[in-house]
């Protein structure tokens, strides 16, 4: 049987391009469209009256007091604790010519506060859809802006104002305090625009500062530029629209240059992949960091593409964390999401546990009617029964609406991406780098363990790794470091030419880094990744990310790092458990301990814990040397600001490795 091809050979080098753009590369989506000025343009003309950014207003905090059990000294005690809420209001809209007005006001208002074409603006503020609004009304002024993650701490924060020489920059009222800290080492720092409710005290602070001209509110910035009105700068497709700050695993994040082409190449590739699934009145849910290029990216799509953004936040998404009022999926009611295998995860689990609480006879019934869809969509079925049934609740939990999600950041399991694909919606894979937009898997394409084709702006080729066994020989799948060209790369990255050189061949191809496969089909597969490979004492490599993304799917699992050594022949583990799950899955064993510290390093608990794990590895199809041979249970959550996660909550394995030396080497 002649399978469908999704990908065409076009070089005697194995590089491989799209078959929707096999002579030339996607530069623009549209005639006139070459800027991301354009893109709102475009889309005010095009949509003039349509809901384009759709946000929330908080209505009250709510704090409720708790009785929390705890050990304190070695005993278990009961304390009090004060948990917040929010109320918000239902979702209120701006119109895409109201957005091109105002984002118009704010180019104004930063003219105003002293900037000119070519100048820097700073935002490290949480997504929202005055972040997209000071971003847009940089460009119409022909500004950069300067990325960098709300939650990146005060020496990422400085390193990113003080590298880029930002004048301005645009920050949540909370973290109005940190920059008062770093200020002297941000020289060049002139304007400091807040968003939100801000604490006097701290406003006054910063205005003494002598290098300060203005501490305004965004409001404040907005009513400026409209009592001051200036005539647009267009940008050029070849200039600087962004420098983004990585939020690296190792050293200072780097600043990766993307000019507005790049931006707008990667909206033309997607848009050719995608466009076809675009129904009237579609609408996403925006709530990762827009310091992330995959969620820059695709809002930016979807601005271009007429889709109304709902505007929410990780603690807001469901009704956990909210009162009198329901969470942002449900309020909002998307039918495009994206995510990062960490929140699909949480959702799986938590899909799981909510079957699980009402009963083995629910539970059962839920998992075989998983199965029988399985059946059904793989013989081309209808499975409209099901969905309206068995799913409905589930599909409710996240919104009512999904019909499709985009999965990036980094991999995400087979298991969890099957069982949310059949339970909720097809969850499509992306795979990208913030340095370029590589390759996506359109509903046509869907396949586990796949990300799909080259988007239409890019080439890709294999490149030889024989140390590691990957050549671009092997058959019947070559196999080796994905190399990526075309208009959507990066320039390269800011002040760090030795950086640039290291990454980027003098012919424009950008080394990734990761290992891929070509399949049958021309699509692509991500199966290791060159650094995070290591070689055990019984000469095998086992690739820390794939066996990570595995054990992770685990329900015990929050989160999981694999530690290997030359030394021995097989890996260990270092798992983050959630609690809850953890203690009952130890109690049907009879396993009980009411102190958690004493529980987690308890030796029973990690051999149950051990075995799970390793039953897991097995159903994943982890074989040998992947399989870890023992396991710590750390008893603490690991978080960006312990310094154990990136801000995109990617593993800082150095420093876990750091941590949990003495651990290590007891396993």
């Amino acid at each position: 049987m002649t399978l469908e091809q999704f990908s065409i050979e076009t070089a005697d080098d194995g590089t491989r391009r799209s078959i929707l753009s096999p002579s030339a590369l996607m530069k623009t989506p549209a005639e006139g469209v070459e800027t991301l000025y354009d893109v709102l343009q475009y889309a005010a003309r095009s949509f003039k009256d349509r809901h384009g950014f759709g946000y929330r207003k908080l209505k009250d905090t709510i704090v409720e007091k708790k009785q929390v059990t705890t050990v304190i000294d070695g005993k278990e005690q009961t304390v009090e604790k004060n948990w917040t809420y929010f109320q918000l209001s239902g979702y209120y809209h701006y119109s895409y010519q109201e957005a091109a007005d105002i984002t118009q006001s704010i180019g104004a208002g930063l003219r105003k506060l002293g900037l000119n074409k070519g100048d820097k603006v700073q935002i490290s503020a949480s997504t929202s859809f005055e972040w997209m609004f000071i971003a847009h009304g940089a460009f119409s002024q022909a500004m950069t802006i300067v990325t960098a993650y709300d939650t990146l701490g005060p020496e990422g924060l400085q390193h990113s104002i003080s590298e880029s020489e930002a004048s301005v920059c645009f920050i949540n009222s909370e973290q109005l305090r940190t920059l008062n800290k770093i200020l002297s080492g941000c020289p060049t720092i002139k304007s400091i625009i807040y968003r939100g409710k801000a604490d006097e005290d701290q406003i006054n602070q910063l205005r003494h500062h002598s290098q300060i001209n203005h501490v305004i509110s965004y409001e404040e910035l907005v009513q400026l530029g409209q009592d001051n009105p200036v005539d647009v700068i267009k940008p050029e497709s070849h200039e600087l629209c962004c420098i983004m700050y990585t939020s690296g695993s190792t050293g200072n994040p780097k600043g990766v240059m993307l000019t507005h082409g790049n931006v707008v190449a990667a909206i033309a590739g997607v848009c050719r992949m995608l466009q076809h699934l675009l129904e009237a009145n579609d609408t996403m849910m925006a709530y990762l960091p827009l310091a992330h290029v995959l969620e820059f990216l695709v809002e930016n799509l979807c601005i271009f593409l007429g889709v109304t953004l709902g505007y929410g936040s990780i603690r807001t998404l469901t009704d956990v964390s909210v009162r009198n009022c329901k969470g942002d999926l449900q309020e909002f009611g998307p039918t495009i999401m994206t995510g990062v295998p960490q929140v699909f995860e949480t959702i799986r689990k938590t899909v799981l546990s909510k079957v699980a609480e009402r009963g083995p006879r629910v539970q059962n019934i839920f998992m075989k009617a998983v199965g029988l869809k399985k059946y059904l969509r793989d013989r081309k079925f209808s499975t409209a029964f099901l969905d309206k049934t068995i799913f409905k609740t589930v599909k409710k939990q996240l919104g009512g609406r999904l019909r499709y999600c985009l999965s990036g950041g980094a991999p995400l399991s087979a298991e969890t991406q099957e069982f949310l694909s059949l339970s909720v919606c097809p969850i499509l894979a992306g795979y990208g780098m913030t340095e370029s937009m590589c390759a996506i898997m359109a509903p046509e394409q869907w396949e586990l363990k796949e990300v799909g084709t080259p988007v239409p702006c890019v080439e890709v080729k294999l490149v030889d790794q024989p140390e590691l066994g990957y050549l671009s020989t092997n058959t019947p799948r070559p196999q080796g470091e994905i190399w990526i060209r075309g208009p959507s790369i990066t320039a390269g990255y800011y002040k760090r030419p030795d950086l640039t050189k290291e990454t980027l061949t003098e012919d424009g191809w950008l080394k990734t880094g990761d290992i891929g496969e070509w399949t049958e089909r021309g699509t692509l597969s991500i199966i290791d990744r060159v650094k995070n490979l290591v070689k055990t004492s019984n000469g095998e490599y086992i690739a820390l990310e794939k066996l990570e993304s595995i054990y992770k799917s685990s329900p015990l699992v929050e989160n999981f790092c694999v530690y290997a050594d030359p030394l021995y022949p097989r890996p260990v583990g270092l798992i983050v458990p959630i609690a809850k799950t953890l203690e009952a899955s130890l109690a049907e064993k009879g396993i009980k301990n009411s102190d958690w510290d004493a529980l987690c390093s308890s030796q029973e608990a990690r051999q149950h814990v051990l075995r799970v794990m390793q039953e897991q590895a097995k159903a994943g199809g982890l074989k040998g040397a992947e399989i870890i041979s023992d396991v710590w249970i750390c008893k603490d959550m690991w978080t960006s600001e312990m310094g154990l996660l990136t801000a995109a909550q990617k593993l800082k394995r150095q420093e876990i490795n750091k941590m949990y030396q003495k651990e290590i080497k007891d396993m």
